[in-house]
């Protein structure tokens, strides 16, 4: 049967757009609070397959998006390195930082795919349970946007810690990237292996850097990572998100090799499709807070991305992650929108 997004993906679009939104398995849904309530803490969660393979297919069944994506968190590639990692309730991520050579030291790929292979099983579960017709996706963070949290030991708003390395301690900064490729990159292989149709890299960070370190530190682990699972998995798309990059979205598109980019809110239609959707599929990007107010004026700017974005592959999405308090109702109604649109 043919799969609409992998299609898509792949730069052969059909007669509308298809869609799924970025966490579109949370905590808007009572039935995913329901599953969630059952567990002990948020990192057992992302390595109970049961659970994680449940609450990714529950908005499948709800609202029959054309993509699933896997359930899990970014964290998942530091934890699995051996870095303690743990959620606190209103609080977030925390993380023992790695401050200098002592703690990177302590990380080994040795144990990885032992430490995440529940992840592995989770995507085999999916694939045995979605239906035919929906493409599975498997994902990890960006380099970049996984040492802000590693160095940090928790999230910041202006990620200091890392930059201050990658700038005062550039070997060690460099050191870290680099294990960070060589995980994400057999991460993301895996996930394919056991039936990813495509991956996405998110690099939610990517606005707070200006152009060399840009180059440097999401271009150029991007791009190796791309490299190495393509050497292995040809076929895959590969779908690229550097948040608020701004006009270096082009660069990242010419220079990592990715066969889409999502875009975030601020992307205006008509540039993105002039300077990227000419070369690759372009993924996106309704406010996820419009979609929390919902209404005609949701539906209004869904039909205008639509619009503006039919003239090539196009995937709808979200410019960000849906919220908590997201009606379920609101998304119903704006998957119906995209559904019903031709192009």
């Amino acid at each position: 049967m043919r799969k609409l997004l992998l299609e898509t993906l792949k730069g052969n679009p059909g007669d509308r757009a298809p869609f799924w939104f970025m966490r579109q398995a949370g905590r808007y849904l009572p039935e995913y609070r329901e599953v969630r309530s059952t567990t002990k803490s948020f990192m057992d969660f992302c390595y109970s397959p049961d659970k994680a393979a449940e609450v990714t297919l529950q908005p499948i069944r709800r609202f029959g998006m054309d993509g699933a994506i896997l359930f899990a968190d970014i964290l998942v590639v530091p934890d699995g390195l051996g870095q303690d990692v743990w959620f606190e309730a209103g609080i977030g991520p925390q993380l023992k930082p790695v401050k200098g050579q002592d703690e990177f030291d302590k990380l080994s790929l040795a144990s990885f795919h032992d430490k995440v292979g529940a992840v592995y099983e989770t995507v085999a579960r999916l694939k045995n349970a979605l239906p035919a017709e929906t493409t599975l996706l498997g994902f990890a963070g960006a380099p970049w946007t996984v040492a802000t949290y590693m160095i940090q030991g928790a999230g910041s708003k202006d990620h200091a810690a890392a930059r201050q390395m990658g700038y005062g301690n550039p070997e060690l900064f460099g050191k870290i990237l680099s294990l960070l490729v060589d995980a994400t990159a057999e991460y993301l292989c895996r996930q394919i292996e056991a039936g990813a149709d495509a991956v996405q890299i998110f690099d939610s960070w990517a606005a707070a850097l200006p152009e060399g370190a840009f180059d440097e530190w999401v271009i150029k682990p991007t791009k190796a990572i791309v490299d190495a699972v393509r050497s292995k998995h040809p076929e895959t798309p590969i779908i690229g998100f550097p948040r608020l990059a701004g006009a270096q979205y082009t660069k990242f598109v010419a220079e990592t090799g990715v066969d889409a980019v999502s875009l975030d809110t601020g992307v205006p239609l008509s540039w993105a499709a002039e300077n990227l959707q000419k070369t690759v599929c372009v993924q996106g990007s309704i406010d996820p807070h419009l979609v929390v107010a919902g209404g005609q004026r949701m539906v209004d700017e869904a039909h205008r991305i639509l619009d503006a974005l039919k003239n090539g592959p196009h995937i709808f999405n979200l410019g960000h992650g849906f919220v908590p308090e997201t009606p379920p109702e609101n998304v119903e109604l704006l998957s119906n929108t995209v559904k019903a649109f031709r192009r």
